[in-house]
């Protein structure tokens, strides 16, 4: 299990799907692939080590949304299925799918592809179940996907990935009506560019390493497409040791303060939709 500063990150028992915490707020923040869990019956074929997995996962975006009242923490890891892919690519069966890993010893039987594919169907059941509620209650919402991506795919002493085309934090709106949520997307962008750590403030930029074209914000979108505003936050992995894990607790710390205080500028610019 990972920790930090020596406490489990997660009190998810290994059956544990995902964890829904819901409070009175139109912002909600999500860790889809913060997960490494895997099905008992999957293990064997698993041809991945555990560190291997680890790696392409998105370990402690849990702990950076954690002072959200609405989160939602997946437990599962993206091995078994990736819930920010379509149904139908949602379980990794060819290496092209997977950054070029072989995922399984063998072809996936059937019906082991069909079993975690059952957690694909029911997470999206779910979260639409989740906001509908707060749709009621408040309106409209903003959710925030929240996710990480490596930098150092070469190796751990490799030179890392330009910061060109790699800035600290990208900003992915594809599936956005920009005309309708410009407003939110805007605040989103001054609150992460005005955050002041070490001295600097981070590198913030839109659509340059990934441009949210994952499920997640496409499903929120096409689901409530006048109320709901889903964007997609990467992290690039300068908050921990891609390689071997190792978490750098103050980054993670000062990222945690960043999102938490992006909620009321949020909710303001909500306010000013409606």
């Amino acid at each position: 299990m990972l920790t930090l500063k020596g406490e489990p990150l997660t009190d998810a028992d290994n059956d544990s799907w995902w964890t829904v915490h819901r409070g009175d707020s139109p912002v909600v923040a999500t860790a889809i692939h913060d997960g490494h869990g895997l099905r008992a019956d999957l293990q064997a074929l698993m041809a991945l080590a555990d560190d291997e997995r680890l790696r392409e996962e998105d370990p402690y975006t849990a702990y950076i949304l954690q002072d959200l009242a609405n989160r939602v923490i997946v437990h599962r890891s993206r091995f078994e299925v990736d819930l920010n892919r379509a149904r139908d690519g949602a379980v990794y069966t060819d290496p092209s799918q997977a950054w070029g890993l072989n995922v399984w010893r063998d072809a996936l039987p059937r019906d082991r592809h069909e079993a975690s594919l059952v957690l694909h169907d029911e997470y999206y059941r779910m979260l639409r179940s989740m906001l509908q509620s707060i749709e009621r209650r408040h309106g409209s919402f903003v959710v925030l996907d929240v996710h990480s991506y490596n930098h150092r795919r070469d190796g751990p002493d490799s030179d890392p990935t330009d910061p060109a085309a790699a800035p600290e934090i990208n900003i992915g709106t594809h599936s956005m009506d920009r005309g309708r949520w410009a407003h939110v997307l805007e605040t989103l962008l001054d609150a992460c560019r005005r955050f002041e750590f070490r001295g600097k403030r981070f590198d913030v930029r839109e659509n340059v390493a990934f441009q949210g074209r994952g499920e997640q914000t496409r499903f929120i979108h096409e689901h409530f497409p006048q109320t709901g505003c889903a964007i997609a936050i990467e992290f690039k992995k300068f908050f921990m040791d891609e390689w071997t894990g190792e978490p750098d607790f103050e980054v993670l710390e000062a990222l945690r303060a960043l999102i938490a205080s992006t909620v009321p500028d949020l909710v303001k610019a909500l306010d000013g939709r409606q």
